[in-house]
């Protein structure tokens, strides 16, 4: 794993009016590492995280990518700088087949008679081969409508539209395996490990501490909008970071 992170963050504090949901938060990710965030609701996660992706501004902090200090006024601009996310929603268009989704929005157009119409063949072919080349995935069919995929296909298809894009460094994935049956999240966890692979920063919100410990490198912990602690997941045990989540060293 590299030694220089990747992502930075430090002193992040985020207010809503008179709400504190961040306090002093610092937190570092590395390429080719699978970070989990943890905590209970209301911990900060979320919270967290659209401050990383753009969505909200932080009251206070600062953001370094490769070093470099960043600031996003919006999702787009932190698209841009190589940070994306695929919340647990996944944003997809179900009626419409994945290449219109992988695309949805940028779609890829050919000039016919000088007029721009929409080229579905290349968007076809390309949907096909990021699925294959960057996640190891063939879906049987790309002409039925992505509501009619599995759960971990759709989570395929939502993965496969943010690596698209060939500057992507960091992906941020909102609870991937909620609502997955065991099949699936196997599947679903396996495609975290192939993003890692390619020498991405993962960073993975998860209430299930089976899967985190099953595909993260650390764990970052939060409690009431603070970062509890950070372990090494090798080093540490479910039974310990839940500890860190509720906060048993302070019951004791």
């Amino acid at each position: 794993m590299a030694q220089t992170p990747l992502v930075q963050m430090t002193g992040i504090t985020k207010r809503f009016g008179g709400v504190t949901a961040l306090q002093n938060v610092d937190l570092t990710a590395y390429a080719g590492e699978v970070l989990a965030i943890v905590g209970d609701n209301g911990a900060g996660k979320s919270t967290l995280i659209k401050v990383l992706t753009g969505v909200y501004q932080p009251t206070e902090g600062r953001m370094f990518l490769d070093g470099q200090e960043i600031a996003f006024a919006s999702h787009a601009e932190a698209i841009e700088a190589g940070i994306d996310a695929v919340y647990q929603t996944l944003a997809l268009a179900d009626h419409l087949d994945p290449p219109a989704n992988m695309f949805l929005g940028n779609e890829l157009t050919k000039s016919v008679l000088g007029i721009p119409m929409l080229d579905n063949k290349r968007m076809r072919s390309e949907t096909e081969r990021v699925l294959m080349e960057r996640l190891g995935v063939k879906l049987k069919s790309l002409d039925a409508p992505t509501e009619s995929l599995s759960g971990g296909q759709r989570q395929a298809v939502a993965i496969a539209r943010a690596v698209y894009s060939e500057g992507l460094r960091v992906l941020v994935m909102d609870e991937p395996t909620a609502a997955l049956g065991p099949q699936e999240t196997a599947r679903t966890l396996k495609l975290i490990q192939t993003v890692k692979a390619q020498g991405l920063a993962v960073i993975l919100i998860s209430h299930s501490l089976d899967d985190v410990f099953e595909v993260s490198d650390r764990v970052h912990v939060q409690r009431r909008g603070q970062c509890v602690g950070v372990v090494k997941t090798a080093h540490s045990s479910t039974q310990e970071v839940l500890g860190m989540i509720v906060g048993a060293e302070e019951a004791a």
